[in-house]
Parts: structure tokens; C-alpha cells; sequence
């Protein structure tokens, strides 16, 4: 039987920096197509879990070594990234330090939650999801 056709499977980070006042979020500009600005983020290679997925993207594009805090959510609206039908896992995440734009970065900027600029993909709708459940809980303290 062939080996059914199926989505990319992604993974982003709202990474909260935890050593700034207000706990700001990481967002990165994007170095290639689609560009904007967008969550770290990037596709899970094959024998990784999605865990380590983000881990590794948001240490290959900010410079930054993230602690998982909960899965936000999946994300899976085939019209979501315009290369093509993408799934993403999208995780909450903290940090600490001073990021660097590197690998598909061009640049990095901490933004308020509540005021980001326009943003690539579905990150619009994925940050009112974060914003959702930043409301309904007590950030910890990392």
C-alpha cells in the first residue's frame, strides 16, 4: 500500500523572557519566505520529538536554551502557512539571556504580548491563544 500524503509537521515557541520586567515575547523576522515576523519556530526532523523540535529551533534561531512550560496547542488550518499544508505544535516556553538572530533569523525583538507587529502564518491567532491562557493562570516563577 502507499505511504499515505500527509502535512508537515511544525513546531513554534512563545518563549516569555523571565529576566524582564512584564516577562516580554520573543518573536524573530523571518530571513526567507514568507518573511515578517513570526514565533521561533521551524519543521520537526525526522527521529526527534516534538519537544526537542522546539528546543532546537528556538536555540538555532535565537541563541537562546528554552524550558517548556505547556503545550498551547496544535495548529492546523491547511491554509495556515502558504507553502503548503503545515501542523504545528505550538509550546509556551521560558528563557533567560541576551538572544542573537542566527540560522532563518534575521533579527530578533522582545515585543508585549498584547501589542506585537503584524505577524506571519497564524501567529495573529496563536498569540490571542497565549494571551487567553496567560490570563487564566499565575506565571511561575522560573
Amino acid at each position: 500500500m502507499p505511504r499515505p500524503v500527509t502535512p508537515q509537521i511544525a513546531v513554534d515557541a512563545v518563549i516569555e523572557m523571565v529576566d524582564r520586567p512584564d516577562r516580554p515575547i520573543m518573536l524573530i523576522e523571518r530571513r526567507h519566505e514568507p518573511l515578517g515576523w513570526a514565533l521561533p519556530g521551524g519543521f520537526v526532523d525526522v527521529g526527534e520529538t516534538l519537544e526537542q523540535a522546539v528546543a532546537r529551533e528556538a536555540l538555532e534561531e535565537t541563541s537562546l536554551t528554552i524550558t517548556l512550560v505547556e503545550l498551547l496547542g496544535c495548529y492546523s488550518d491547511p491554509a495556515r502557512d502558504p507553502r503548503g499544508h503545515t501542523v504545528s505544535a505550538v509550546y509556551v516556553a521560558t528563557a533567560r539571556g541576551e538572544p542573537h538572530a542566527q540560522d532563518d533569523a534575521k533579527a530578533v525583538q522582545l515585543f508585549d504580548a498584547d501589542n506585537p507587529p503584524p505577524l506571519a502564518f497564524d501567529h495573529a491567532r496563536i498569540l490571542a491563544d497565549y494571551r487567553a491562557w496567560r490570563r487564566r493562570r499565575t506565571p511561575t516563577r522560573s
